[in-house]
C-alpha cells in the first residue's frame, strides 16, 4: 500500500534535514505545505524531491487539511517538521497497512526535551491520530491542537516517533506565546468564559497534575521544567481569553 508522507512546514531548516532523511527511501511521497520560509527549509525538501507548495498559514487544522488533500495517494502520515521517524515504526507501518480492517492508526509520539528523552508521563508515547485513510477522513478546522475526524476504525502501533519540538527554552516560550493566543482564540470562539478564580488557580492546578499525577517529577529536570513551562501555557491562554472577552465587553 503506498503511503504519502505530509509536512508543513515554517522556518525548520534545524530539523527538517534530519527529518526527511528518517523518510528517505521510504516514503511513496512527501508532500510539504510550507507557508513562508525565509530560511533554507523548502530548498532543503526540493533537495529531498519533496512535492513542495506554499499556502498562507490560517491556523494547523485547515494548513493540514489542505496538505492532505494535495496528497496524490490515499493512505496519509503526518509527520511534523520535528519529527523523526524511527526504523521500526515504518517496519510496523508497512506490516499493519498489508491489512484493510483499519482506516487509521495512532501513532506514539516522545517527546525530547532540553537534550533528552521524556521517558515518563503523557510526553512518553502519547498516542495520536496521524496515519489514516483520507477516504474515511481528514483533519478538522480548529487553529490549535487540531484532530483528524475519521469515520472508520483505529487501531494503535507500538513503536514511535521521536518529536525534537524545542531547541532551547527560548523557542519554548516564542512558541508558547504563538500557541496561547491561537488557544484563547478557539475558547473564545466556543463561548468559554475566564473567571478571575479560573485564572488565579490555572497555574497551581496545571502544574500539580503535569509535576505529580502526570508523573513528570520521574523526568528529573526536564520534568520540572515541563511542567512549569506547561503551567504558564495554560496561564497565558486563559489570561489572553479574559482580555478578547474585555475588549469585545463580555466581561
Amino acid at each position: 500500500m503506498k503511503v504519502s508522507v505530509v509536512i508543513i512546514t515554517l522556518n525548520n531548516v534545524r530539523t527538517i534535514r534530519q527529518v526527511l532523511e528518517s523518510l528517505k527511501g521510504w516514503a511513496d511521497e512527501i508532500v510539504v505545505v510550507d507557508s513562508g520560509s525565509t530560511d533554507e527549509t523548502v530548498s532543503i525538501a526540493n533537495e529531498f524531491g519533496c512535492k513542495t507548495q506554499y499556502r498562507k498559514f490560517d491556523g494547523f487544522g485547515t494548513q493540514k487539511r489542505f496538505a492532505v488533500d494535495q496528497a496524490q495517494n490515499d493512505w496519509i502520515f503526518i509527520v511534523d517538521s520535528d519529527e523523526v521517524v524511527s526504523e521500526e515504526l515504518k517496519k510496523e507501518i508497512d506490516i499493519a497497512l498489508q491489512s484493510s480492517e483499519y482506516q487509521g492508526y495512532m501513532i506514539p509520539n516522545t517527546l525530547v526535551f532540553l537534550g533528552g528523552v521524556m521517558r515518563y508521563g503523557r510526553e512518553y508515547k502519547m498516542p495520536h491520530l496521524r496515519l489514516f485513510n483520507k477516504k474515511f477522513g481528514n483533519y478538522n478546522d480548529r487553529e490549535v491542537h487540531e484532530d483528524v475526524v475519521l469515520n472508520g476504525k483505529i487501531a494503535t502501533l507500538k513503536n514511535h516517533v521521536l518529536h525534537y519540538s524545542y531547541a532551547d527554552l527560548a523557542e519554548v516560550f516564542q512558541k508558547m506565546n504563538n500557541y496561547s493566543s491561537r488557544g484563547a482564540n478557539e475558547l473564545y470562539k466556543k463561548g468559554k468564559k475566564a473567571s478571575l478564580l479560573k485564572v488565579v488557580t490555572k497555574f497551581p492546578l496545571t502544574f500539580f497534575t503535569e509535576y505529580f499525577i502526570r508523573l513528570n517529577f520521574l523526568n528529573g529536570y526536564r520534568g520540572f521544567v515541563w511542567s512549569f513551562t506547561q503551567s504558564v501555557y495554560a496561564t497565558m491562554k486563559y489570561l489572553k481569553l479574559r482580555e478578547l472577552l474585555m475588549v469585545n465587553c463580555k466581561l
